[in-house]
C-alpha cells in the first residue's frame, strides 16, 4: 500500500495534515465521539484521585461506595456539559439529553428500539400510492411526527411519546 505524497505541504505528515479531505459528518464523528477515550482520560486525570480520597475514608458498604462514585461522576460530567454552553444552548441539551434518555429507557423496559419500530412503519409508506415524489416525501414528513402519537403494541398500547414521558417522570424529568 502506497502512502499519498501531499506535494503541497512538505510538512504535511508532521502535523496530520497529509490525510485526504474528510466529509463534515466524518469531522463530526470524531469530534463527538472518537475523542470520549481521551475525555475520559482527561476526567480522570480531573477527578479519579481527589473522588477517590473522599470515597475511601467512609465507612460505607463496598457496593454503595461504587454508587457513590457513579453518581458523582456522572453528576459532575453533566454539570461540565451544561457550564460549558450558554444558557439557551445548556437549556436544548438538557431537554434533548432527558428525552434521548427517556427513550432508552423506554426501549429497555418494552425490550424494544423505537429508533428501529419508526423505520420500519416509514418504510411500511406505499411510494406508488403517491403521484408524485413530493406528495410521498410529504405523507412520509407527516406520518415521521404522527407516529410518535400512535399508540403502539410493543408499548402495551401507550404512545410512544407517552411511553416516553412515563419513564421520565419516574425520575422527575417532565417538569
Amino acid at each position: 500500500m502506497s502512502e499519498r505524497v501531499n506535494f503541497d505541504d512538505p510538512n504535511a505528515d508532521l502535523f496530520g495534515r497529509n490525510d485526504e479531505e474528510e466529509s463534515e459528518e466524518e469531522q463530526a464523528f470524531k469530534q463527538i465521539y472518537e475523542k470520549n477515550p481521551k475525555r475520559v482520560s482527561a476526567i480522570g486525570d480531573l477527578w479519579y484521585d481527589e473522588m477517590m480520597s473522599e470515597i475511601e475514608g467512609m465507612e460505607i458498604p463496598e457496593e454503595a461506595k461504587y454508587k457513590m462514585i457513579f453518581s458523582m461522576v456522572a453528576g459532575s460530567i453533566l454539570d461540565m456539559i451544561a457550564d460549558a454552553s450558554p444558557t439557551d444552548v445548556a437549556l436544548e441539551t438538557t431537554f434533548s439529553f432527558d428525552i434521548y434518555m427517556g427513550m432508552a429507557l423506554t426501549n429497555k423496559k418494552f425490550k424494544v428500539d423505537l429508533f428501529k419500530e419508526h423505520q420500519k412503519a416509514l418504510e411500511g409508506i406505499d411510494r406508488n400510492k403517491f403521484s408524485s415524489e413530493e406528495d410521498y416525501e410529504n405523507a412520509v414528513v407527516e406520518f415521521e411526527e404522527k407516529w410518535w402519537d400512535i399508540p403502539q403494541p410493543l408499548l402495551d398500547k401507550r404512545t410512544p411519546n407517552d411511553a416516553i414521558m412515563e419513564s421520565l417522570s419516574k425520575y422527575g424529568l417532565t417538569e
